[in-house]
């Protein structure tokens, strides 16, 4: 009697790197993904939808530290935020190798949509109790949780691998714009007309990503990996695969490091603005809008002279600004002093996300993207609120500026030991080729 037919990994030898070419570098190489209109199209879309949800981002912190005094509080809210990403993370990673992104991207932004206009309705109708703001964020959690995976993996879909590196940086240099051009305008709203203004227009700004959804043309033509094995299941083995590719493995390692000691700075202007500066709202959108232009300055450098500087050395001098940036924050004497140190932060936080994103990317076989995408969405996202909480204790204990110098000092440290390290994890391994591994189907 004839059997199923078996599914089995084979691999190719690994690429060997080959002789440089001679590459235009600069501004011109690092537009490059944008020859191509869908993801011209989606990258549009992204950055206004992304610039409304950022005005949500800095609305609900600043009300929250505004009913409760508390930098505890404040740091919640990545808790509220992030934790439903953490546990919903392996079925956004199933779901992104397994069905049609463009429609799982529809519906996840639909449900954003949905949870971003209950708060803006809850907060003009409603109760304004801590409790209720921070389940409103969670439920829009719930759908970010899901949408990341694909969301992420999606890009690769829109250009080939040789503008990989372009696209990867345009996304989280977009990312990067809407922190910048969002806290900006969330600032004057908020001085001007309240936050019911700034939950309503990122309700509203879902409508552009949606609409640029719509409009792109590329068709789901991977092959299908149907499989009868569970959520959980195939987590594993996106875990194990990721154990046995060194290259994946300092990706994670960074990323935890950067969730941990660098991330909580983005909740922290609020209390900055607030306890130290003592700016009002409009200080306290310039201090977010100078993230933004920090990564709108670092873009083409990082992605301009990719060919040219390696995904290892990025890292490896980004991380060594970005803790000496933060400590610089910490320990500013003025307000300028800080919104320079920031437009630091925000260059180093783009060249180390943006090119560990690259690195996965690069490295991953094609059908463990979107499982591969999903653990280091699990672990990064982990790692936030882990951050916000550990320092908004310390911040309520010895004084913001003491938790942030910490951090800052602490990434400092790290950097020199992932520097010095000579382990099969080294950050070299982030240069590491792309693996060639395909499902195919052998004969029983």
């Amino acid at each position: 009697m004839d059997q199923e037919p078996r599914i089995t990994d084979i691999s190719a030898p690994a690429h060997q790197p080959t002789a440089p070419t001679s590459v235009p570098g600069g501004l011109r190489h690092s537009l490059r993904a944008f020859r191509h209109r869908d993801f011209t199209i989606f990258w549009c879309g992204a950055l206004a939808s992304n610039t409304g949800s950022w005005l949500s981002n800095l609305s609900v912190p600043y009300v929250l530290y505004q009913i409760t005094g508390s930098a505890f509080w404040v740091g919640l809210v990545s808790l509220a935020q992030f934790l439903p990403g953490i546990l919903l993370s392996p079925a956004g990673g199933s779901l992104a190798d397994r069905r049609n992104r463009k429609r799982v991207l529809l519906f996840t932004q639909s449900g954003m949509a949905v949870s971003a206009f209950l708060l803006w309705l809850i907060w003009t109708s409603g109760p304004r109790e801590p409790v209720v703001l921070l389940l409103l964020v969670g439920l829009g959690g719930v759908f970010a949780g899901i949408n990341i995976p694909s969301w992420q993996a999606f890009v690769s879909d829109l250009v080939p691998r040789s503008d990989l590196h372009s696209a990867v940086t345009l996304n989280s240099l977009q990312f990067n714009a809407a922190r910048s051009i969002g806290p900006a305008l969330a600032g004057l709203l908020l001085a001007a007309l309240g936050p019911a203004w700034t939950f309503l227009l990122n309700a509203g700004s879902f409508a552009f990503v949606l609409a640029a959804l719509s409009l792109i043309r590329f068709r789901h033509d991977r092959p299908a990996h149907p499989t009868s094995e569970g959520v959980t299941r195939q987590f594993l083995a996106a875990l194990g695969y990721v154990r046995r590719q060194p290259g994946l493995v300092v990706s994670l390692v960074v990323s935890v490091l950067v969730g941990i000691l660098g991330n909580p700075i983005f909740q922290f202007t609020v209390v900055f603005a607030e306890s130290v500066f003592d700016v009002g709202p409009v200080g306290l959108g310039i201090l977010n809008a100078s993230l933004g232009i920090g990564a709108v300055i670092a873009a083409p450098l990082v992605s301009g002279w990719s060919h040219k500087v390696s995904l290892g050395q990025v890292v490896r001098w980004g991380l060594l600004t970005y803790g000496a940036a933060i400590v610089a924050f910490g320990a500013a004497p003025g307000y300028v002093f800080g919104v320079l140190a920031l437009i630091v932060v925000g260059g180093s936080f783009l060249a180390v996300v943006s090119t560990v994103n690259t690195a996965i990317q690069v490295i991953v076989a094609d059908h463990m993207r979107g499982r591969v995408v999903a653990c280091r969405i699990m672990f990064y996202t982990a790692s936030f609120p882990v951050g916000g909480l550990l320092q908004g204790s310390v911040s309520d204990w010895l004084g913001p500026r003491s938790a942030v110098c910490g951090a800052g000092a602490l990434m400092l440290a790290a950097a020199v030991l992932l520097m010095r390290w000579r382990g099969r994890a080294q950050l070299s391994r982030l240069d590491d080729p792309h693996d060639e591994t395909r499902l195919i189907r052998a004969p029983s």
